[in-house]
């Protein structure tokens, strides 16, 4: 593995965030993103037509053929992942982009950020949203005692399993449990969700943050089952805490 040198000028890794949805990018990020963006070429990116369009929308002048872009997603051989920072090597900046929301947070990106520090260089997180951590700000649950579970299991006697044990988990250590599903089947995963756990359990919904639609509620698995609500097709981040 090629590692730089003492005293040999370096590029730097910058993980840059993106929108949660279809809104405006610096309505929800900082300006300096925009400056970083300007001046950075090779991009390491899930999509790279969904990455040039975000490129697009920060710095619309940004000439889009001067791009330089590698492909990071479940298809990608891992061994391939070190090529990926030669131009840090070289002294070339390189920005990671996610395909929603921070990188390295239930991202493929985390494995780019293993291999830079593994070659000694410098890895810069920059500000933008990240569904995770705003709805555990927004949920009023234990913000100092919390994990992320990702996705739960497909399997209907897998996933009742893994919510009972979560919930019991939360129960033991006073820990919030966060976890997603696919947007199409949240609908489906709230009915289970209120018919397995215990009614005393809160439960925050987080949906569309940062959009117009945003919806941010936290009530009992009670309360909520007195109450109609469409989910579908929804980005969607649920927090359990008994």
């Amino acid at each position: 593995m090629e590692e730089n040198k003492p005293g040999l000028v370096v590029g730097k890794v910058y993980l840059i965030p993106t929108t949660l949805g279809d809104n405006a990018p610096l309505e929800v990020m900082p300006i300096s993103i925009k400056g970083t963006i300007e001046r950075i070429d090779h991009y390491i990116v899930e999509n790279e037509k969904t990455a040039r369009r975000f490129i697009k929308r920060v710095s619309p002048g940004k000439p889009q053929p001067n791009l330089i872009v590698q492909t990071l997603n479940k298809y990608t051989n891992p061994e391939e992942i070190p090529s990926y920072l030669d131009p840090c090597i070289h002294g070339h900046d390189i920005g990671l982009l996610s395909e929603a929301g921070c990188p390295g947070i239930a991202d493929p990106g985390a494995d780019v950020v293993r291999v830079a520090h593994q070659k000694r260089i410098q890895v810069v997180p920059l500000v933008g949203p990240s569904s995770i951590l705003m709805a555990m700000m927004s949920s009023g649950m234990n913000g100092q005692n919390f994990a992320f579970n990702r996705y739960l299991p497909i399997d209907n006697a897998e996933r009742k399993t893994m919510v009972k044990n979560l919930e019991k988990l939360s129960r033991e250590k006073g820990q919030s449990q966060i976890f997603m599903e696919t947007p199409y089947r949240n609908n489906k995963l709230l009915k289970e969700l209120l018919r397995i756990l215990q009614k005393s359990t809160r439960l925050c919904i987080a949906s569309d943050i940062t959009l117009p639609t945003e919806f941010i509620q936290t009530k009992s698995v009670h309360e909520w089952g007195e109450i109609e609500l469409d989910l579908d097709k929804r980005p969607t981040i649920y927090i359990i805490q008994a």
